[in-house]
């Protein structure tokens, strides 16, 4: 994905906003991908490009399997949480 300058296209598509791997430090056969997007319609438009032609190919060459999770932003950090971060 890095390699053939699909991560490249794909950060500049309309709506993209994070996407970047992650590999667990005690895990080198997982790989995280955190990918945000503007909106449902932006990830859509992603997912209906020619983009995904690629990625499909590139997963099935190296017989690669998913497990999805979705993280929806509230736009609101709790009062109790306000300790645990630092600024």
């Amino acid at each position: 994905m890095i390699k053939s300058g699909t991560v490249e296209r794909i950060k500049k598509e309309k709506g993209n906003l994070k996407y970047d791997y992650f590999v667990p430090l005690d895990d080198s056969e997982t790989v995280l991908l955190i990918d945000s997007w503007s909106s449902q319609e932006a990830i859509d438009i992603h997912h209906a490009s020619p983009m995904m032609k690629t990625i499909m190919e590139l997963r099935e060459k190296y017989d690669l399997h998913m497990r999805v999770e979705r993280y929806v932003d509230d736009g609101a950090i709790q009062t109790n949480d306000e300790q645990f971060i630092r600024k």
